[in-house]
């Protein structure tokens, strides 16, 4: 019933605790679909004695260095499951989780989108996902996506849902090449999705700081989010759906491009200022009639970010930072 396509990108060294999770699962109609390519970081050994052990798991094997898009295509190409789930090797789920979801898939008659929640694991405490109160705001029954836009001001994961099967091939969804693959995907395959459920439980946990892939994409940068977000939008109005989901997808594309401007590593010293110019054009063309920025220091940001005031923006963000890399520095000492 479920298809779960993993990417066997293992850079932690936790693939095998990933499969595991999957695997000894109470509910068995599973199948596991493992992506390999030729990086040195997928161990071809490991997942091929998986599937020697597990008739579940199949393998599939890429030429190259594949990007984690074309990773997570071909494994759904070969999936079999009326559901697909996309995992990386640094998720795991608990014991009940994939029986819980299948009651909900039932009790739900089999929406096109089953949403959860995950938390996420670092520096020893688990967080619940950003989508969290959103998610315990929803009934018990199915609903349209165009009835429930705030879901659009949730991140853009492939990994905290169920898509079915016949959505993504009917649709032809495919992860473009590219970094933040994720976002118009997702976005696709909601606006598409007549009957969305959600199921209130934590489903997934993932065990790194950032949400992106680590296997990235050999020609991607993080300036492919501007492309990405362009195309949600694109999206929304071939779909007259501007109105009513922009201002939640606004929000959400902002503070996407506020938190990689945040993130320590990601962005050179000279990429940043282009970075920002660019997300203040996307603020100046995307903006909504009559939109309220949110309250606080991030409605400052938001602000700053309208008026391109890149200067400012940096010294407002420079406490922020400063903390970060002290707690940083406290790690690694083992405080």
């Amino acid at each position: 019933m479920i298809s779960v396509i993993v990417a066997a990108y293992d850079l932690q060294g936790q693939l095998g605790v990933c499969l595991n999770s999957i695997l000894n699962q109470s509910f068995r109609d599973v199948e596991v679909v493992a992506v390999l390519d030729q990086s040195a970081e997928c161990p071809a050994g490991l997942v091929e004695d998986y599937a020697r052990r597990d008739g579940r798991v199949s393998v599939v094997r890429l030429t190259g260095a594949a990007g984690i898009g074309r990773i997570r295509n071909a494994g759904a190409e070969r999936a079999a499951g009326d559901y697909l789930l996309f995992l990386d090797s640094d998720h795991i789920i608990g014991g009940e989780t994939l029986q819980a979801m299948v009651d909900r898939l039932q009790s739900a008659d089999e929406p096109d989108v089953l949403l959860f929640g995950h938390t996420r694991l670092h520096r020893g405490r688990s967080w619940p996902g950003a989508a969290a109160d959103l998610l315990g705001r929803q009934g018990r029954e199915p609903f349209a996506s165009m009835d429930q836009p705030e879901l659009f001001g949730a991140p853009a994961y492939s990994w905290d849902r169920l898509i079915r099967r016949d959505l993504w091939t009917r649709q032809e969804l495919a992860f473009p090449d590219g970094l933040h693959e994720e976002v118009t995907v997702v976005h696709r395959a909601m606006l598409a999705a007549d009957r969305v459920a959600v199921l209130k439980w934590n489903c997934v946990q993932i065990r790194r700081r950032h949400t992106q892939h680590p296997a990235g994409s050999p020609d991607g940068t993080h300036f492919d989010v501007f492309d990405r977000y362009e195309e949600s939008f694109d999206l929304l109005e071939a779909r007259d759906a501007l109105d009513v989901v922009a201002p939640f997808l606004f929000t959400r594309m902002i503070r996407h491009y506020l938190f990689l401007l945040n993130l320590e590593g990601c962005l050179s010293r000279s990429e940043r200022p282009q970075f920002f110019q660019r997300a203040s054009e996307h603020y100046r063309r995307f903006l909504p009639d009559g939109y309220e920025h949110p309250e606080g220091r991030e409605g400052v940001k938001f602000q700053l970010v309208a008026s391109g005031r890149y200067t400012a923006l940096e010294a407002a963000s420079l406490p922020q930072r400063a903390r970060s890399f002290v707690s940083q520095g406290a790690a690694v000492r083992g405080r």
